[in-house]
């Protein structure tokens, strides 16, 4: 294992960095999605979000699920199932000192699989393309773990 100082220095940790805060911000951003959704589609799951409606049935017909509503916030939730991993698995790989090439594979395969898995969600593409994005990226996160697993000393 490296010395903090020099992890912190690093271009692997650097590269994590700003992978990192891609996917993280990307996740971000479905909170704001999801709102432009349930306001395009008059679609709230709280009576007190009914504000703009004029009459008491026009908030009763506004409380209901959508289903389009409901597929950004399913691809939210498994971007807080897989992100969060990433980011806690990807900072322990970056202590084993791993070569900037190889992290920079793990790094981009894993924020592209997102980037596309959120696409394929979203518009939604044909399955397998959801199914494979996510176990792209669960690969990348696995890929990682297992180094850190097996260079860590007990």
């Amino acid at each position: 294992m490296k010395e903090m100082p020099s992890v912190i220095d690093s271009e692997v940790f650097l590269a994590f960095s700003t992978y990192a805060t891609i996917v993280v911000l990307k996740m971000m951003l479905m909170s704001p999605m999801t709102a432009y959704f349930r306001f395009t589609r008059k679609c709230f799951a709280n009576m007190e979000d009914t504000g703009m409606a004029k009459t008491p049935e026009d908030k009763k017909r506004m409380l209901r699920v959508d289903p389009d509503v409901e597929r950004v916030r399913r691809c939210h939730q498994n971007d807080l199932e897989n992100i969060i991993p990433f980011v806690v698995i990807g900072l322990l790989y970056t202590l084993t000192g791993p070569d900037l090439s190889t992290a920079l594979l793990h790094f981009r395969v894993f924020v592209v699989s997102r980037l596309f898995h959120t696409v394929a969600y979203v518009l939604p593409l044909p399955q397998p393309s959801r199914g494979l994005a996510w176990m792209v990226g669960m690969g990348a996160t696995f890929s990682m773990a297992y180094r850190v697993l097996s260079t860590t000393h007990l």
